[in-house]
């Protein structure tokens, strides 16, 4: 179930995830979200699964390959979710992000974002922090 946000960020419904995910998302893309918190070029790039050398290499119209835009799309709905969780406070959501988390096995939340199953833990933890469920 994908989560209402009233802010002007789009948020993917699963097959337009799927449909963008197969044209590819635009380099630029990857700036703009990055930007929502704050996030490192070395960061991205380990979200994305790329070098840092390979995104740098990339033009802003660039096309992202599949893998990387679907993790992009999912990187902007956690973000997005982050943010309201966080009501807009983009430094709180850093902070949160970079910090060791018990219900991640005591592991940051970035640092699981590797993975697709490192999304969707680190999204059922914003969902249980918006719900006032503290593990």
């Amino acid at each position: 179930m994908q989560p209402t946000h009233s802010s002007q960020t789009p948020v993917y419904t699963p097959y337009t995830v799927i449909d963008k995910s197969r044209q590819g998302m635009p380099r630029s893309e990857a700036d703009r979200v990055a930007g929502l918190a704050g996030l490192t070029d070395i960061e991205v790039a380990r979200i994305l699964n790329m070098s840092i050398r390979n995104l740098h290499r990339l033009k802003a119209d660039n096309k992202l390959a599949r893998d990387a835009s679907e993790r992009l799309l999912l990187l902007t709905n956690l973000l997005r979710h982050g943010l309201d969780v966080f009501d807009g406070d983009a430094e709180t959501l850093a902070e949160w992000l970079r910090s060791p988390i018990r219900e991640l096995n005591s592991q940051s939340p970035l640092f699981l974002l590797d993975t697709t199953t490192g999304f969707g833990l680190v999204d059922d933890v914003l969902g249980r922090i918006e719900h006032g469920i503290v593990g």
